[in-house]
């Protein structure tokens, strides 16, 4: 069985604390004391106050993996986000905070395979892909913000990591938020930065002064506060201010932006600043939906197909004609993501050297449900996205994260992606002490 994460640290004492606060988020936690017992057999790794050998990298290859330091400083920051960290947090942290940031890690494509990763929406020969490919090598170059709006699994940090990788800043980091995973008296501290106050407060650095030299991703910029939004238009004029600080600094960060919702209505309601919107939107794309590019939907299927059997040791896999048949046809609502999920699902369940067949791939959340698909297509009963809402608030009480998962047949990422995108929060964790230190990377 696959662990959930590798807990690294050398001191005995906090390593099993920690591991004990993580298992009661619902996690299964290995242990170790340094990175020689690193292996790809995790979902992610957290480092705790321990250096990255030159060999790391090349370990990273495809583990996301979370850093934790005591304090915090900026040149450590931006050495670990450049090593393919897509965290980087000071301690003490609080277990539902590193739980949130490994919920990150393992949804976001690890920045030592962005280029690869980019591939995903890039496969297809429809007009609009073509387009989309036409538009990033033109913008990518530039140093001009670009916000990319589309529904919830098109594409779009994909979109923007191959943006970044044919810029000028691809040698730099490429620093992402999502500014909807974040609570809204935090997000200044996390994306600005903090002054160091007297007392137990210490300095962060700041997602902002992290991606300096290179870009800055905000995953639903819709989500952001007005206070937020208001100093954020500072960077875009290449300064920032961190919080608790009368002092601007300068920056050299890209703004690329994301949303799922009609960021103009939004405006024209008075819930997002005009000012920032014409800012952000310099060059926009607009990402079709997975159904409206069906002879695209078998290219990416037949590509996800090769990569995860590869990773899951599967070989042999090929699909049978109902399944390509219904890709096609199949409306896909959680688009190229769940389209993802569905090729995973059906890879681990499939024996080598076999095709995958129709059932397998109508699956969405567990074999219960597979009358329910074609039920539900032909609009006799309910949808399966509204049998996973009903379910996962039905049980989220009594049930770990984890657990919730396995009745569903999903993985935890899928899980995870499903409530961002349906909007179910997560169960209310009983209430901790004050929060005395926040410094995070998405």
């Amino acid at each position: 069985m696959m662990s959930d994460i590798l807990l690294i640290d050398s001191d005995a004492k906090r390593r099993q604390a920690m591991s004990a606060a993580l298992q009661k988020e619902g996690l299964r936690v290995d242990n170790a004391t340094d990175l020689d017992d690193v292996s790809g057999n995790c979902d992610c790794v957290v480092i705790v106050n321990t250096r990255l050998d030159e060999n790391w990298p090349a370990k990273a290859q495809t583990i996301p993996f979370v850093v934790l330091a005591d304090g915090g400083s900026i040149p450590e920051a931006v050495q670990c986000i450049r090593k393919g960290a897509n965290d980087y947090l000071a301690l003490p942290i609080e277990a539902n905070e590193l739980v949130a940031a490994i919920e990150r890690a393992c949804t976001q494509n690890h920045p030592q395979s962005d280029r690869q990763s980019s591939q995903i929406q890039l496969i297809g020969d429809s007009p609009q892909m073509q387009g989309i490919k036409e538009a990033i090598v033109k913008a990518g170059p530039t140093s001009s913000p670009i916000l990319i709006q589309g529904s919830s699994g098109t594409g779009k940090e994909l979109v923007a990591r191959a943006l970044h990788a044919c810029s000028g800043r691809s040698s730099a980091p490429l620093i992402s938020l999502n500014c909807a995973t974040v609570p809204h008296n935090f997000i200044e501290s996390e994306l600005f930065g903090v002054e160091k106050f007297d007392g137990e407060q210490k300095e962060h650095p700041g997602l902002i002064a992290a991606a300096h030299g290179g870009t800055l991703f905000l995953d639903e910029i819709a989500e952001l506060p007005d206070s937020a939004q208001a100093r954020l238009l500072r960077v875009l004029d290449g300064e920032n201010r961190r919080v608790g600080s009368s002092e601007t600094h300068a920056v050299d960060v890209r703004v690329i932006s994301a949303t799922h919702r009609n960021l103009e209505q939004l405006v024209a309601e008075g819930a997002f600043r005009e000012d920032l919107f014409y800012r952000i939107n310099v060059v926009n794309f607009t990402l079709p939906l997975l159904k409206e590019r069906q002879d695209d939907a078998i290219s990416i299927a037949t590509w996800l197909l090769e990569r995860t059997a590869a990773r899951l040791g599967k070989t042999g896999l090929h699909f049978a004609e109902e399944a390509l048949a219904a890709i096609r046809s199949y409306h896909w609502p959680g688009n190229v993501r769940e389209l993802e999920n569905a090729i995973e699902r059906a890879v681990i369940l499939s024996d080598p050297d076999s095709a995958i067949s129709r059932s397998l791939l109508a699956i969405e959340v567990s074999a219960s449900m597979t009358t329910q698909l074609d039920a539900a297509a032909a609009g006799d009963l309910t949808s399966l996205e509204d049998y996973f809402v009903s379910f996962v608030q039905q049980n989220q009480e009594h049930l770990t994260e984890t657990e919730l998962a396995e009745k569903l047949g999903i993985s935890r990422k899928s899980l995870w992606e499903r409530r961002q995108r349906l909007n179910i929060p997560r169960r209310k964790t009983k209430k901790r002490g004050p929060r005395q230190d926040s410094a995070s990377k998405s």
